[in-house]
């Protein structure tokens, strides 16, 4: 199985269940797992049989702009869904931190997987 990531991708958003979160963009940071759909790029040399990073790091920005959630947890279901719908993955794992946001946490956050995880 190949694996595809990014960290610490940095992104403004408002997302949160009280209301100054909802008037306040905040920096959340996410980590993507993204499984390729195949192996062909290893072979081929060629960005068309992979995954676009660029175009993942796009895609999540967008979305943030369109979208607001209440929960860490629909935001990241939200991305997992796109990615996998969007770039044919099998298996995705998002995680979503907010960061500093309680005194002496550095991030807190959620981390899902969705699909299935080939072997």
């Amino acid at each position: 199985m190949d694996i595809i990531f990014i960290r610490e991708l940095r992104a403004e958003t408002l997302v949160g269940i009280y209301a100054w979160e909802r008037q306040v963009r905040q920096t959340i940071e996410i980590d993507l797992e993204i499984a390729l759909p195949s192996s062909r790029a290893c072979e081929t040399d060629n960005v068309e049989d992979t995954i676009d990073y660029s175009r993942v790091v796009r895609r999540v920005h967008e979305e943030l702009e369109r979208h607001q959630f209440k929960l860490l947890e629909a935001l990241a279901e939200h991305l997992a869904r796109c990615i996998r719908e969007e770039f044919k993955a099998p298996w995705v794992r998002v995680s979503v931190a907010k960061l500093r946001m309680m005194h002496g946490v550095k991030q807190l956050g959620v981390v899902i997987e969705r699909g299935q995880r080939p072997g």
